[in-house]
């Protein structure tokens, strides 16, 4: 059984008031049996990790860069979050793929380098709303999953996550349907190159305007096995009730 998983991507928000958040979150998600994860800002890392060191709370990275150190300033390492208190890290985030304009072939570089430090990579993937418009979706999610994940990858270091661009802080989600679709591809693609074990030990995420509104509904779809969720893990009481879902 894939354990499900519910994954906060801060983004670029959060201070060290925040940690209140957090210590709310670890108070109502003590008794569930959904992994819960948060991936705050760098800066929060190492605090958190204190904070949540005896509680049922995993944390991440944002990112982090291929090489283990050097000079690249303004970057951070796969080791560092590691000595930081991570254990995840997402990597090949539409936003970082869009802003900085990271490849697939980066993104598996990254991958590479967090399974080096013994870090899960959370790997996500997604169309455009033009490449969705086109009738692409199933090709581009395809052509990224290749070029993305390692050929090492087991259901133990990667998570895959399912973010439709255009859904991405609008508001708008796609169907039912449209999500299963996706998901049942991802599935089949990963159990094709990686074998039926591996492929279906994988967890998959929806990721894109996931709210404690539409969770459950969202939960209820073939091979979605949890939510990569941004502005709504801000707030203990709203990723609190999404990880509530996943029981």
């Amino acid at each position: 059984m894939r354990r499900k998983l519910a994954a906060g991507n801060w983004k670029m928000n959060g201070l060290s008031a925040s940690l209140t958040e957090t210590a709310a979150l670890l108070a109502q998600v003590s008794d569930i049996r959904a992994e819960v994860l948060i991936c705050p800002p760098a800066t929060l890392l190492a605090p958190m990790a204190a904070q949540v060191r005896t509680g049922a709370l995993a944390l991440g990275g944002q990112d982090c860069h291929p090489a283990s150190s050097g000079a690249h300033t303004g970057d951070i390492s796969a080791q560092m979050l590691r000595d930081a208190g991570a254990t995840y890290v997402i990597v090949g985030h539409s936003e970082r793929r869009a802003d900085h304009a990271e490849t697939d072939s980066m993104v598996r570089s990254k991958t590479e380098a967090a399974w080096a430090e013994g870090l899960r990579a959370i790997v996500c993937v997604g169309e455009t709303e033009a490449e969705r418009d086109a009738d692409n979706t199933l090709a581009i999610i395809g052509g990224q999953l290749a070029g993305s994940v390692p050929d090492q990858a087991t259901g133990e270091n990667l998570v895959v996550a399912y973010e439709p661009v255009w859904a991405i802080g609008t508001g708008r989600t796609p169907t039912l349907d449209q999500i299963g679709e996706v998901h049942d591809f991802i599935r089949s693609r990963l159990e094709k190159r990686f074998g039926e074990g591996v492929g279906r030990s994988v967890r998959l995420l929806y990721g894109g305007s996931v709210k404690p509104g539409n969770a459950a509904e969202i939960f209820g779809v073939s091979n979605v096995d949890g939510a990569l969720v941004g502005g709504a893990s801000l707030k203990a009481s709203d990723f609190s009730a999404i990880a509530t879902a996943l029981d």
